[in-house]
């Protein structure tokens, strides 16, 4: 079986190894020249952890190969993934250019039966827009060429993306003939032979599955981080409060933990294209705004105690920052918590040194020399007047707080991820300042 993924950002990247991994000839195509020539070198664009010494493995077996060519990759595919950006235009929705070029390229060039599947996420209705495209390219070729299109969306969290992928909870596609679905489950068959289940539904609903997913997620995130913020208003410990909910199996104790807000490559976008969506057919998704809201003002949070312990005095003063990623084991920058916090500190006035174990490239790319880049977390201290917990990397888990209470100017924390006990951290001194606990 042959397929190709068209687009090598990390869902290009992920899907693609991963299908090699499991014995499948895999060709990845982007029309970047030189991402190609390094993955052809094994030195992948992204920081994901296991994804490196699978890629180079599979490309030595020769299972996996990268190209800058669809009219050569395309001729004799069985599958092609269409997994390359779908960035949020400027009124929130989904802007589909990438997925439409590449759709209307597959028709120009594919040669016999095939199925086009967007990996990507797309809005309800975006697959029917994949067809025509495809269509037409093989209309103006006067060639009477059968294919489908269907829609398998990814649930990769960044970090744990490889188990995700190999280790599936579910594969949700989406389906329009019984051709299309005999070709989807003999590609999926390596995985549905460890009971991971395949769900094959219409085009539409998979598609749909894929925004209420992260928007549900999105949501519990948001509620939590209300129910934190009123905890500290009422006197109440949010940490005490999600142990409570979260032994409630209706409830679970996933996306449960407070924060400073949501960020990265998925849950910011989909929500806003989600909204967009409904907006667009006439229809208010009264519940998401509030989430997106919520969310917006969660990154404002960390800030706001900062600046209110200083007497909202913070000119002159050096912030030191644990974390910039918007999560752990990811350099993921894309709508991280981290931006808002900087900007917001050195508009008042304040310096900040940060460090972070792997998105500090990514950071110089966005932020520039506007702030302070560590070899190390406590290089981050030396001179600070307080420390701000922005990202829950392991590495910061178990410090050395007599340390942190040495080097500080001021020995404070603001735990944006409730990962210190405010107990213990008190104990050596330290003042201690968490999310819906004080």
């Amino acid at each position: 079986m042959k397929i190709v993924v068209i687009g090598t950002g990390y869902v290009g990247l992920v899907t693609g190894t991963c299908f090699a991994e499991v014995g499948i000839d895999v060709i990845c195509v982007d029309i970047d020249e030189k991402k190609i020539d390094n993955l052809n070198k094994g030195i992948i664009p992204i920081f994901e952890p296991g994804l490196e010494a699978l890629l180079i493995k599979n490309v030595a077996k020769g299972k996996l190969k990268f190209s800058t060519s669809l009219e050569e990759s395309i001729p004799g595919t069985d599958v092609a993934f269409i997994a390359v950006g779908t960035p949020p235009g400027e009124n929130g929705s989904a802007d589909l250019k990438y997925v439409l070029t590449v759709a209307k390229q597959i028709g120009e060039y594919m040669n016999s039966y095939g199925v086009i599947v967007t990996k990507s996420t797309v809005p309800v209705g975006t697959a029917a827009k994949v067809h025509l495209a495809i269509q037409n390219e093989l209309d103006n070729r006067n060639l009477d060429i059968q294919f489908d299109v269907a829609s398998n969306p990814e649930f990769l969290k960044e970090g744990a993306a490889i188990d995700d992928f190999l280790k599936p909870d579910r594969i949700v596609v989406g389906v329009s003939s019984k051709k299309a679905t005999e070709v989807i489950r003999k590609l999926y068959k390596p995985f549905l032979l460890n009971g991971h289940p395949i769900i094959f539904m219409d085009v539409p609903s998979a598609e749909m599955t894929k925004y209420a997913a992260n928007s549900m997620l999105a949501t519990k995130i948001s509620f939590m981080n209300d129910i934190a913020n009123l905890c500290e208003i009422m006197g109440a410990d949010v940490n005490m409060v999600r142990k409570g909910i979260g032994s409630d199996a209706r409830i679970g104790n996933k996306f449960i933990y407070p924060g400073i807000g949501y960020g990265g490559s998925c849950f910011p976008k989909d929500v806003k294209a989600l909204i967009r969506t409904a907006s667009e057919n006439g229809y208010s998704m009264r519940i998401l705004q509030a989430v997106e809201a919520v969310n917006e003002y969660q990154k404002t949070v960390l800030f706001n105690k900062l600046n209110n312990r200083f007497q909202g005095s913070l000119k002159g003063k050096t912030i030191a920052m644990w974390g910039l990623s918007f999560k752990p084991n990811t350099d993921d920058m894309r709508e991280a918590p981290s931006l808002v916090l900087i900007d917001s500190i050195l508009a008042a006035g304040g310096k900040v040194q940060a460090y972070d174990p792997v998105a500090m490239v990514e950071a110089k790319h966005i932020i520039g020399d506007e702030i302070v880049y560590c070899d190390n977390e406590y290089d981050a201290l030396s001179n600070a007047d307080a420390l701000l917990i922005v990202t829950e990397w392991s590495d910061f888990r178990s410090p050395n707080f007599e340390r942190i209470n040495e080097l500080l100017n001021f020995p404070i924390i603001f735990d944006g991820r409730n990962i210190y006990d405010q107990v213990e951290v008190n104990s050596y001194g330290i003042e201690y300042y968490g999310i819906g606990t004080n």
